[in-house]
């Protein structure tokens, strides 16, 4: 191995919410040959979890049994390879690949700036942001199975729909190629910058999030309807929903990943009596709840 393996992790270091307990082991390979062959000698039973940014994830308390894999040390591999193509491997940050689609006269993957994860994540939920999605800009995507054997396929192979995606068979995304359009009027990087600003204004900005946390109900929005709901400001231990943006959980300092999905949960009991609308999480939710202690353990 030419990566870093580390056991017993603290997630609460890798995640965008600065919560979670340890991962039981936890490897970040030097590029994707040494995760192939990192994979390849792993035991078909052993636990695998994929971690880019942390973004969109909560990792409970107890931590993550089995290997936590993170693609942060990986090369990001950016390439204009044709025309109107680019390429890059998973790892990459989606607002650095908004950026450099711009600078090689790109345009249509703007909306990725606004995307707090990597290109791995975007593609595995289909993320989107200001009216664009991940995979109407895909043109090829190569996988990785826990074997360490590596496929390139298409949107075809997979069952895309809003914010989900389902492939036939247990993989992950370690590379892909964008297909894009000329930026005739040379605007990509001003829209990159408008967007940014209008993020800015209507985000909560510098404080331990995940994005948002709810997908948008058909014809409406999450964020309204918990406002509408007088949920702003509402806290549970040190998280809270956010003053600027209702569809944003805050950790305010010292909050547990038990606060924030009890929190989750109350928001979406809450919504689910007032309006009948049930709200489904983007956020996915992964590990073990820490077990609460009695008052003998705590003497």
């Amino acid at each position: 191995m030419r990566g870093e393996l580390k056991v017993n992790e603290p997630l609460s270091r890798h995640t965008t919410w600065r919560v979670g307990g340890p991962a039981e082991r936890f490897y970040q390979p030097a590029d994707l040959d040494d995760l192939a062959a990192f994979l390849a000698q792993l035991p078909a039973s052993e636990p695998l979890t994929w971690l880019g940014l942390g973004s969109n994830l909560l990792v409970r308390d107890g931590g993550v049994a089995g290997t936590v894999i993170s693609l942060a040390l990986i090369p990001d591999n950016l390439q204009h390879t044709g025309e109107l193509t680019i390429s890059a491997n998973a790892g990459v940050a989606c607002a650095k690949l908004a950026r450099f689609s711009a600078e090689v006269g790109l345009t249509g993957a703007e909306f990725l700036a606004g995307i707090p994860g990597t290109l791995g994540g975007a593609l595995a939920m289909n993320a989107g942001a200001w009216g664009g999605e991940t995979w109407t800009i895909i043109d090829w995507v190569d996988v990785m199975n826990r074997h360490g054997q590596r496929q390139r396929l298409h949107s075809k192979d997979f069952e895309i729909g809003y914010r989900s995606v389902k492939a036939a068979a247990e993989c992950w995304f370690v590379a892909a190629g964008l297909r894009l359009q000329p930026d005739i009027d040379a605007q990509a990087r001003q829209r990159i910058r408008d967007l940014l600003a209008e993020r800015g204004a209507s985000q909560p900005m510098g404080l331990p999030s995940c994005g948002s946390v709810f997908r948008n109900p058909p014809g409406d929005h999450a964020g309204r309807l918990i406002e509408q709901a007088g949920l702003k400001g509402f806290r549970i231990g040190a998280a809270g929903v956010a003053e600027k943006h209702a569809n944003f959980i805050i950790n305010h300092g010292g909050a547990s990943a038990a606060d924030i999905e009890a929190l989750i949960e109350h928001v979406r009991q809450t919504i689910r009596v007032m309006t009948g609308i049930e709200l489904i999480p983007e956020v996915r939710v992964i590990g073990e709840v820490l077990p609460e202690r009695n008052e003998d353990d705590r003497l």
